[in-house]
């Protein structure tokens, strides 16, 4: 089976090799020319291809051609001061899907979909998003359910953590962070790989899979001994308000694809 990878970053590109290892035919998409050579010297059939608001820069036809999953792995681009129409953007790829090969599309999303209001939060949840990352992603989630072209699953990942990233760096250090009762909603970089490939394995479609690791202490306890175990200065939490968080549940994904975590405590 031929698999388009719209996005070869940090989980798409670690993803491909995977695949391709599996025996898969990849094509898989940048938006930088230096990495076109680096997916092609690894068996990868690499496409330069740039979605906007308004239209899509590349050969999108092409990169669909004869692929029967689409797996769409794009963030918003959302933070600070970067504002988007992401909806726009995914929606501009539906004609191209609609008239391709495409028969199951695999939306990698976030957990960010859920509201921080202290909860345990399952795939039944009803989503309050606060954030604007959120509430594209939801958006963009709806429009892919209702498109009948094509059947979709949804991946809602938590905090992406690797080898190479763990957001620990990030608050080493620092002071005043709020939240430190909060639980943690993480996912190795190993488990997304190993999540997407039972899904396909499976063919597992028409679903919503919460994917965090089943692992949740306080983000102060985490983050406190985790900076201990790289040697980090250690950040320092502030408690004068209440935490908000809330607790994802990956329950169904380990029943109903029968998965066991391989970084279950990170």
């Amino acid at each position: 089976m031929q698999i388009s990878i719209l996005g070869c970053g940090w989980l798409g590109f670690p993803l491909a090799i995977s695949l391709l290892k599996k025996g898969f035919v990849i094509n898989g998409s940048t938006t930088s020319d230096e990495k076109l050579k680096t997916l092609e010297d690894s068996g990868i059939n690499s496409f330069l291809i740039s979605l906007n608001e308004k239209r899509i820069d590349g050969d999108f036809d092409v990169f669909l051609d004869n692929s029967e999953l689409l797996i769409i792995n794009i963030p918003p681009k959302l933070r600070g001061n970067q504002t988007e129409n992401f909806v726009s953007k995914i929606q501009n790829t539906f004609p191209f899907i609609e008239k391709s090969s495409i028969k199951k599309v695999l939306f990698v999303s976030s957990t960010s979909v859920y509201a921080d209001d202290n909860s345990i939060v399952t795939e039944t949840t009803i989503c309050k998003t606060e954030s604007e990352s959120g509430r594209q992603l939801l958006e963009v989630e709806t429009l892919l359910f209702s498109n009948f072209n094509f059947e979709t699953t949804i991946l809602r990942f938590g905090g992406l953590i690797g080898k190479d990233r763990n957001p620990t760096r990030m608050l080493a250090g620092k002071n005043n962070i709020q939240n430190p009762d909060a639980p943690i909603n993480l996912i190795h970089l190993d488990d997304c790989i190993g999540i997407i490939h039972k899904i396909i394995e499976t063919n597992s479609f028409n679903e919503i899979y919460n994917a965090v690791a089943p692992f949740h202490p306080s983000r102060k306890d985490y983050y406190t001994q985790k900076a201990i175990e790289l040697g980090l200065e250690i950040p320092e939490f502030n408690f004068s308000k209440p935490s908000i968080g809330k607790t994802v549940s990956s329950e169904k994904l380990i029943q109903n694809l029968n998965y066991n975590f391989l970084k279950p405590e990170l």
